[in-house]
């Protein structure tokens, strides 16, 4: 079935990222300090992610239920575009931001995908796209890596 890190599958609208340019690209002056947005990042962060393994340890067990498959990668979708949303919401400083709107651009193109998955009209579309779902991950996981050093948080628990 389709595996993501736990804390990958957070993360996961372009339109959103093109929006918030001006606002991520701030001075720094304006911002709250680095601690204060670390917190901001797990409080949206967190919860995102027990619903991202709740639904990921749910697929795992419906692997021969496209109907429900279906339900879950919808949820997957719906989370990682919501959380999308708050963490360009956060309006980081210029270089935090840069890396948050990258972040977005890949996490976006993989919540793509899955809901193209979640569409799937048989099990075998729904596997076929499974090997091209998993190799989404290392650029949305480099992105949190990137963005979790410079907020000063440890690298992501990928169990």
């Amino acid at each position: 079935m389709i595996t993501r890190s736990r804390e990958i599958a957070a993360l996961l609208g372009l339109g959103l990222a093109a929006a918030t340019v001006a606002g991520c690209a701030a001075s720094s002056s304006n911002h709250a300090s680095t601690a204060d947005l670390a917190k901001r990042y797990l409080a949206i962060a967190t919860p995102a992610n027990r619903v991202l393994d709740t639904s990921f340890d749910a697929l795992e067990d419906a692997d021969d239920d496209l109907s429900a498959a279906s339900v879950l990668l919808q949820t997957i979708v719906s989370t990682e575009r919501g959380f999308d949303r708050e963490l360009l919401d956060l309006k980081l400083p210029s270089k935090m931001g840069a890396t948050a709107i990258e972040l977005v651009r890949v996490n976006e193109a993989r919540a793509d995908l899955t809901a193209q998955a979640a569409s799937a009209t048989s099990l075998a579309r729904l596997r076929h796209l499974e090997p091209e779902l998993d190799a989404m991950n290392a650029p949305v996981e480099a992105q949190v890596r990137v963005l979790r050093k410079a907020l000063g948080l440890p690298p992501p628990d990928t169990d």
